[in-house]
């Protein structure tokens, strides 16, 4: 969790924002997170009477101070995509919960922020079709389950095909790949499955997980990319979607490694590449 403390750090230390220009969300109301989650779960997380085995596959209890940040991450990422439709890029400097589902929490995620937002503008007119790419290294099983009776909305998810979770879901489109794949053959892969995210579809928005367990040095990851690699990955994502004047917003997902520094580091890749395109 240090890892988000540190990314708002990093942020002001490199001069990619000034305190006064960092948005901060109001919590997610609960009719927002009921556009994506039963209400009997969202009641339980607000009231902090999340069941046992719950907890177990979202790997913590659900405290008081767990609910407020889920409530705020998923505002986060709302505020981001209002910010994107707007400016063209927005950054949220958390979110990217893929892994929770309708009524449960799942691989520490408690609320899916991009399944809220999606749904949300959606459901204000202010977009007609919602494009995510995940490319976290683990499978958007989470978001893949809570879009899939949505036509508006199509999921991409490019992912380590034997890491968690250990059932994948059937996303709108799914790319698996080997343990071990590195900077030029995950790359070479990217270019083939940009393209195909827009086939057939024209988003009003993309919502693009960015998670840095792809990394070599990432604790729960299986491939192989350099800080480098991230890089080209990330600038893969934005150029392709801002050449054809499509706001993309992107959320931070996965990271996970004993040094949080380090892994804000990878992160902070992320917020400078997106610079790049404001």
């Amino acid at each position: 969790m240090g890892k988000y403390s540190h990314i708002r750090t990093l942020i002001l230390d490199r001069g990619l924002a000034q305190p006064e220009t960092l948005l901060e969300p109001v919590a997610a109301p609960r009719s927002w997170l009921e556009l994506a989650h039963a209400p009997r779960y969202v009641d339980q997380v607000l009231s902090c009477t999340v069941p046992a085995s719950i907890a177990r596959e979202i790997g913590f209890e659900v405290t008081e101070q767990v609910a407020r940040r889920a409530r705020l991450a998923s505002a986060g990422t709302v505020l981001a995509a209002r910010l994107a439709m707007d400016c063209g890029v927005a950054c949220n400097a958390a979110g990217g919960s893929h892994h929770a589902r309708y009524d449960s929490g799942a691989g520490f995620c408690v609320f899916n922020d991009v399944a809220v937002a999606a749904r949300l503008l959606l459901a204000e007119g202010m977009v007609s079709r919602v494009l995510v790419i995940d490319l976290d290294v683990h499978q958007g099983d989470g978001t893949a389950l809570l879009c899939a009776d949505e036509p508006r909305i199509r999921t991409v998810s490019m992912h380590a095909e034997r890491n968690y979770p250990a059932r994948k879901q059937l996303s709108s489109l799914d790319f698996d790949l080997p343990d071990g794949l590195g900077d030029s053959a995950y790359l070479d892969v990217l270019g083939r499955v940009l393209p195909q995210t827009l086939a057939g579809f024209e988003p009003d928005i993309v919502f693009y997980n960015a998670g840095v367990d792809p990394h070599a040095s990432d604790r729960l990851g299986r491939l192989c990319l350099s800080d480098h690699g991230l890089r080209q990955r990330d600038h893969a994502v934005f150029a392709f979607y801002r050449q054809r004047q499509i706001p993309v917003v992107s959320v931070m997902g996965g990271g996970y490694g004993f040094d949080a520094m380090a892994v804000a580091e990878r992160h902070l890749i992320t917020f400078e590449v997106a610079a790049e395109f404001t």
